[in-house]
């Protein structure tokens, strides 16, 4: 068996010791002969951009011999080409000083590893127009960019958007060398988690070709069905055999958990850093997303009021992903380009074709720890609470004890410090129903559309169907409105019992009051 490649970034250890290489040469190769010389690739963390621009740095400096067995070996001329490889995830952007001083000594380093010296009184964008001219003599220059945005986004999850504006400004003019610099290169190529709009970063590099949404390149990142069935199908075999499950049953489980990533609506892939650590470790966890935080996300969701169930089937205008500037976040972008959500399907309309993505969370692991962090942050409960909280709520939904869930619910909104609900009032409730019917275990629709309107929540077990109106105020007005809008007759056909559930919000006790 190969080892399972953890947090391996280097293209080279991968053939010098063994590591399971999925091979996406074909599609780096595709790059190549589709004409351009200028890219830019946006995809979430821990998705591969490191180990692709690896594979290409490796690829221009003409190391042929790495890549026996692979489609690419005997597919191109292997030119090698001056490489200049930056990893801003590896310079230093304590302000904007620090980040100009930190590139001229990053440049200063691979000039000398190139064997040429550069002016030591030079600005750091001099040294970038100088490095390159001089490594031209030696061959058309090549430069790979890796986490572009690192200084920016760092700042901005930290909330500190004035110095994510001044280091925008340096990174800005350094970017803006390089279309000067045409003459002298062969291959440009930048990755990133973030997506900013060409405005404010690459206003000077307009013949940038931006991969993020190509259908072309999709499954540039990411591992596909068939990749994971063919490079870690023994790993699939020993897993199933120790859970007691056949492959295809583990493979069901696998793909429920960590497959749905989608960047063109129609090619899907499974996230490689959840699927390495699931063969390490031989668990479901929530890997990938505990591998960062998101707490810039919640506090920008809550800032902006925004309606979380929407989440589930978002609808937006290719004019979002493009939004995404520092002065005017959008919330879908930002939770799309992180990965938080990720494009289900595209559709059409009209004689002009006007796409409308529809976006949703990617699979079980995103959407669970996702929704469950959010349901700590907006009841001010750690992770540990909200666990056990949920599982009491799983046990007595399947009891069909409402009683005893309403009560739990009650016991949740009592224990809420009082200036949280300050200003949020029904939204906020709704907000936090949603979440908890949402995490409860069972299936649940938030928001359901009727012909007579749309339903505030239906909960369905095994055995029933809740038909759920929330109202401040009064319970019999929401039972009411269920009735008399006659939101049950949508679930008559299931051979359900179903229950017509009216809840009334208290504003003064900020707890519900009753319910029918």
């Amino acid at each position: 068996m190969k080892k399972l490649p953890l947090s391996i970034q280097t293209f080279r250890d991968f053939t010098e010791e063994n590591y399971i290489y999925v091979d996406k040469t074909k599609l780096i190769h595709d790059l190549f002969a589709s004409g351009g010389r200028y890219y830019f690739l946006s995809r979430p963390r821990r998705f591969g951009k490191s180990l692709l621009i690896s594979t290409l740095a490796e690829i221009f400096s003409g190391n042929k011999e790495l890549f026996k067995g692979l489609w690419i070996y005997d597919k191109i001329e292997w030119t090698a080409h001056p490489v200049i490889h930056i990893d801003f995830s590896k310079i230093d952007f304590e302000n904007p000083e620090k980040l100009k001083e930190s590139i001229k000594k990053f440049l200063n380093k691979t000039a000398i590893s190139h064997g040429v010296s550069l002016d030591e009184g030079n600005t750091y964008k001099e040294c970038f127009v100088e490095l390159i001219e001089k490594l031209s003599a030696k061959g058309k220059v090549v430069i790979l960019v890796d986490e572009y945005d690192k200084p920016i986004t760092e700042y901005m999850e930290a909330g500190k958007i004035g110095k994510a504006k001044n280091i925008r400004k340096v990174l800005k003019n350094f970017f803006g060398i390089i279309k000067g610099s045409d003459a002298f290169l062969q291959f440009v190529f930048i990755t990133g988690v973030s997506k900013f709009s060409r405005v404010s970063i690459f206003s000077d590099l307009n013949n940038l070709r931006d991969i993020t949404l190509s259908k072309q390149f999709a499954m540039l990142l990411g591992y596909t069905e068939t990749e994971l069935m063919h490079y870690f199908g023994t790993y699939i075999a020993q897993l199933a055999d120790e859970a007691g499950m056949s492959k295809n049953q583990l493979a069901n489980h696998i793909k429920h958990w960590y497959n749905g990533y989608s960047w063109d609506g129609e090619n899907f892939v499974y996230n490689p850093f959840s699927i390495l650590n699931l063969f390490a470790e031989k668990s479901f966890e929530n890997f990938w997303f505990t591998s960062g935080t998101p707490t810039f996300l919640i506090q920008s969701i809550r800032r902006n009021k925004s309606e979380i169930s929407e989440f589930e089937n978002l609808a937006v205008g290719s004019y979002t992903f493009d939004s995404y500037d520092i002065e005017n976040m959008d919330i879908a972008a930002l939770l799309f380009q992180t990965g938080y959500l990720t494009i289900k399907e595209i559709s059409t309309q009209g004689i002009t074709k006007v796409k409308t993505y529809h976006l949703s969370y990617p699979n079980k692991e995103v959407r669970d720890s996702f929704l469950t962090y959010l349901l700590g942050e907006f009841s001010r409960k750690d992770m540990s609470f909200s666990s056990r909280f949920l599982k009491r709520i799983d046990e007595l939904v399947k009891a069909g004890d409402m009683e005893g869930f309403i009560g739990e619910i009650k016991s949740l909104f009592a224990s809420i410090p009082y200036n949280i609900f300050i200003g949020e009032r029904e939204a906020y409730y709704h907000t936090i129903i949603y979440l908890i019917l949402r995490l409860s275990g069972a299936e649940v629709r938030c928001e359901d559309p009727t012909n007579t309107g749309r339903i505030d929540a239906v909960l369905e077990t095994a055995k029933k169907i809740y038909v759920m109106e929330f109202k401040v105020g009064s319970e019999l007005e929401a039972l009411a409105q269920i009735k008399e809008m006659k939101y049950y007759e949508k679930y008559l056909g299931k051979g359900k019992e179903i229950v017509l559930l009216g809840i009334g919000f208290d504003p003064e006790k900020r707890n519900i009051g009753n319910y029918l």
